[in-house]
């Protein structure tokens, strides 16, 4: 169940790591402990865009570098995105959204 839930990105690998730590500890199925906790993966378009419109509105210096073929400033928007989402952000989505805004 638990890798049915990141093959269907409900949750990322990293968030699957804390739900089977309190798997083991608490005894209940995985589907309940990512009810519980709140750990549902952000995969709405809309949502993640407007965070990373105001990661980008906020970095104008690494989007400058981005745009001038600096590509490894990626992680840093997406290291920031995952910060204020709390990890809960879709990271290929993100990296594909990113792409599209730095690209306006």
């Amino acid at each position: 169940a638990l890798l049915a839930m990141i093959d269907a990105g409900t949750i990322s690998g990293k968030i699957a790591k804390t739900v089977f730590e309190e798997m083991m500890v608490s005894g209940k199925d995985p589907e309940a402990v990512v009810k519980e906790k709140g750990l549902v993966q952000m995969s709405d378009q809309g949502e993640i865009m407007a965070i990373v419109k105001e990661i980008i509105a906020a970095n104008p210096e690494q989007a400058q570098q981005f745009r001038e073929g600096k590509t490894k400033v990626m992680g840093f928007f997406v290291g920031q995105l995952m910060k204020q989402t709390g990890g809960k952000a879709n990271p290929g989505l993100a990296n594909e959204l990113f792409v599209k805004a730095l690209g306006e």
